[in-house]
């Protein structure tokens, strides 16, 4: 099969290594790509905001399969355009990635199906959000409604926090994804990933993950896209497991089909364990980032047959095989990140580090100039290993992490901490 991938970090290139480990595969393309995803695939400049040069570069190519990383690319309906064209595209259409797209729309849905989620009200205007906030106190969360990259989310510990995140918000702190603003209830409890494999009609959970947002050890600083994960979580047991799929997972995919958008491709659950169980607090439509990178190094399984299974409606008699192995990654980001970080810096060591056993170097924001490989972006390496334990595999990536030569690099230190708290090594 010929196969495009769209997207360039490093949630893509831990799909381009799984894709061109496939025996079905005959040629993969990836736009944009970055410098990592170059070994795996044939890295093409297309404008992938234009559905239709997409559309010609498939036709062209004849191309099999279009997977797609990003949420951006599915919210605008790059779904819709290239399925419509007679092409075979992996990923949930315009109006079903709205449960990414818009908190509102997400919340409405749990509301109407009895999902477990935290209570919540929806404002386009600051003065109502800012009397919500002043009656409900804190700590609360305030959302911008629609797509921010992963940054759109305060959890506000006062109320003066609150406030100020309400009128940033408005103020366009988001640009048009915070015209609308969502407001709900803080969860107390544990946070983990979920994904499922959905073809409209089915779901296959994936296996459990969990990632660390915090840009500093010990849960410290702002919140990120992602500065780690390990895979499996003890913390997701397998009551919990059951109670997520019959609760959260399922009527999500029972009331998207009733509501004629059914949702096709993969739905991860961003879930709180509560004393009162597993509630919902947001959803994504497509493959964490860096929770991507665990699951792909666990996957016993094809990922192609799989991606095709859910295209085509046939996932009730799929199932999917993991490899009993812990998996680690750790995120190295360049200084300043989340906020304002420099580009350009030299990154050595890559080689040595990879030959460490069980170690795989996903790359996130890279570009290789005369040689070397520069950093080009806020994360920019997923240092990646796995073990017979997560002390082993966390051990592994972070032997493979001091074998990296990135003066301008940092990472966080403790990845998988509340497994190996728990005993669970």
């Amino acid at each position: 099969m010929n196969i495009l991938l769209i997207g360039s970090g490093g949630r893509e290139h831990a799909l381009a290594w799984k894709i061109a480990g496939s025996p079905l595969l005959t040629k993969l393309w990836c736009a944009p790509g970055n410098a990592g995803i170059a070994r795996e695939a044939e890295c093409v400049t297309l404008d992938v905001t234009n559905h239709a040069d997409v559309v010609a570069f498939c036709k062209a190519n004849k191309v099999d399969l279009v997977v797609v990383g990003p949420e951006t690319p599915l919210a605008a309906g790059i779904v819709d355009d290239v399925s419509a064209a007679g092409i075979k595209i992996f990923g949930p259409s315009r109006l079903a990635a709205q449960l990414e797209g818009s908190k509102g729309f997400t919340k409405d849905l749990c509301a109407e199906y009895g999902i477990p989620t935290g209570a919540y009200g929806r404002f386009d205007n600051a003065p109502e959000a800012l009397a919500h906030v002043r009656e409900h106190g804190a700590p609360i969360v305030v959302k911008a409604d629609g797509l921010a990259a992963g940054k759109g989310v305060v959890v506000a510990r006062t109320l003066a926090e609150a406030e100020d995140a309400v009128r940033m918000m408005f103020d366009g702190g988001f640009g048009a994804a915070g015209a609308e603003v969502v407001i709900e209830e803080f969860l107390e409890g544990r946070e983990v990933s979920f994904f499922a494999l959905c073809d409209g009609e089915t779901a296959i959970p994936l296996a459990s993950a969990q990632d660390h947002k915090r840009v500093f050890d010990h849960d410290q600083g702002p919140n990120t896209g992602g500065m780690g994960a390990y895979s499996p979580t003890p913390f997701v047991t397998q009551e919990i497991h059951d109670q997520i799929m019959k609760r959260i997972i399922l009527p999500t995919i029972d009331g998207m089909n009733a509501r004629g958008t059914p949702f096709k491709g993969i739905l991860y659950a961003g879930l709180m364990l509560t004393a009162e169980g597993p509630k919902l607090f947001e959803y994504n439509v497509r493959f964490g980032d860096p929770e991507c990178q665990v699951l792909m190094l666990r996957m016993m399984s094809d990922l192609v047959p799989a991606m095709l299974a859910a295209c085509d409606g046939q996932l009730k008699n799929f199932d999917l095989r993991w490899f009993p192995d812990a998996a680690v990654t750790v995120v190295m980001a360049a200084k300043g990140y989340p906020g304002d970080y420099a580009k350009g810096s030299v990154i050595e060591g890559l080689d040595d580090a990879a030959k460490i056993d069980g170690v795989e170097i996903f790359h996130a924001g890279t570009v290789a100039k005369d040689g070397s490989i520069l950093a080009n972006g806020g994360r920019v390496l997923n240092v990646c290993a796995t073990g017979k334990t997560i002390t082993e595999a966390q051990a592994r990536a972070y032997q493979a992490v001091d074998h990296i030569r990135w003066a301008d690099g940092f990472c966080r230190r403790d990845i998988a901490w509340q497994a190996l708290a728990r005993g669970h090594g």
